[in-house]
């Protein structure tokens, strides 16, 4: 009766290595290896390779690779205006530095580096006073947009031969208040006594600001040494 235990069990541990071993042969990665998965893996969109992730470990490891994630990495910066400052954090994975760009492209939120990393395209809107719209070129066309510039010391500057500036003191302020569960409540920058203005997002990254009177667009400037905005991630 003995035997006829050991026999059975023995049959049971053989059928559940053959199990295993099916399963094995089943998983890409044990089938094809990891140097020819990391071709079909590096073909995938950047969703797809995300969701890669979450098969294994073994799967983790090779879906995470900055092989293949750099150039995920090139294809999303490609043609944005601006590319975040953070991501010259040594150690950072491309993975992360993907991660961390999208998030970073959807934020909303101005922060002074922000203002004062980039050079600012101004024009007045249609709604503005002929008389100011009569002396931007963003009308006229007869000379390159007015540029405005945001300096750490919490003032403003334009060119020299901005016939709008006129030569005034300028200084700024970002206006942020936020409600009980964390969301903003307002957000908005303000030149002087002017009236505030709007913060928005391009598509490319880029920044608007703008009110009834005037726009202001951030210049690109993603060949930047070192990047733009915050040293740190804002969420």
């Amino acid at each position: 009766m003995a035997k006829n235990t050991d026999k059975s069990t023995m049959e049971d541990e053989n059928e559940d290595e053959e199990e295993e071993d099916d399963d094995s042969l089943q998983d890409p990665l044990v089938v094809y290896g990891y140097d020819i998965m990391l071709m079909i893996l590096n073909r995938l969109d950047a969703r797809s390779l995300a969701s890669m992730l979450l098969v294994s470990r073994s799967w983790r490891a090779i879906a995470s690779s900055d092989i293949i994630w750099s150039k995920k990495c090139e294809e999303l910066w490609a043609g944005k205006a601006h590319l975040p400052r953070f991501l010259q954090t040594q150690g950072l994975s491309k993975l992360s530095a993907y991660s961390l760009s999208v998030q970073d492209g959807k934020r909303s939120r101005i922060m002074k580096e922000d203002l004062w990393d980039h050079a600012w395209e101004f024009h007045f809107k249609e709604e503005a006073p002929e008389y100011w719209r009569n002396l931007d070129p963003y009308w006229t066309g007869d000379h390159p947009p007015m540029r405005r510039y945001f300096h750490r010391d919490g003032t403003q500057t334009a060119d020299s031969d901005d016939q709008v500036w006129g030569g005034h003191e300028s200084c700024y302020s970002v206006v942020t208040s936020f409600m009980a569960d964390g969301r903003m409540r307002e957000h908005y920058v303000r030149i002087n006594r002017w009236p505030q203005m709007h913060v928005s997002r391009r598509h490319d990254w880029g920044w608007e600001m703008s009110n009834h009177l005037y726009c202001y667009s951030s210049v690109p400037d993603a060949h930047m040494k070192g990047g733009t905005g915050p040293y740190l991630p804002i969420i």
